[in-house]
């Protein structure tokens, strides 16, 4: 079984899953990484030239190749649950860890990103991660086996959480 962490950008997913992969000596795949190596170019570079959908035609074919192997963390990108076959695939031998946080904790972790091209148009930084954090929270709530609020722990403390529910859960 796999542990999945699904979530916002600057929500600790990408430290929490380097951390658990270290602690639980299991191997580490970020899907955005994995998307850059095989397209060979930025994530910016890849909307730009084949649009937000032939990012997330990407994103689905690893998200079934992650989801294919065993015993290894999965670090989702953010928009992983736009899409309900991501969701089946990986949580069918995924336990899936929502990491969220609030609008002015995600805005203060990545406001000096700029590996992500903008979601929404015309908008303030913070408008938009409103905007999409707001559309995105029901399908994060439907994808999620367990959620864990990520805006006042430690990446450490997030990562003992998943830890704990984990170990309960491979002993049930």
């Amino acid at each position: 079984m796999n542990i999945v962490l699904i979530g916002y950008r600057g929500t600790g997913k990408s430290v929490v899953g380097r951390i658990l992969a270290d602690q639980l000596a299991m191997t580490y795949i970020g899907m955005d990484e994995e998307i850059v190596k095989k397209a060979g170019a930025s994530v910016p570079e890849i909307v730009e030239k084949q649009g937000w959908k032939g990012f997330r035609d990407m994103e689905s074919e690893v998200a079934r190749e992650a989801a294919g192997k065993d015993n290894i963390i999965i670090d989702t990108g953010g928009g992983v649950i736009e899409r309900q076959e991501n969701i089946d695939v990986l949580r069918k031998n995924g336990l899936v860890f929502w990491l969220k946080a609030s609008v002015d904790v995600i805005v203060s972790r990545i406001s000096g990103d700029d590996q992500r091209p903008a979601l929404t148009g015309g908008e303030s930084f913070t408008d938009e991660v409103s905007e999409v954090l707001e559309r995105r929270i029901p399908r994060y709530r439907e994808a999620a086996h367990y959620e864990i609020d990520t805006d006042a722990i430690s990446p450490a403390q997030v990562a003992q959480a998943v830890i704990d529910i984990w170990t309960r859960e491979k002993d049930e």
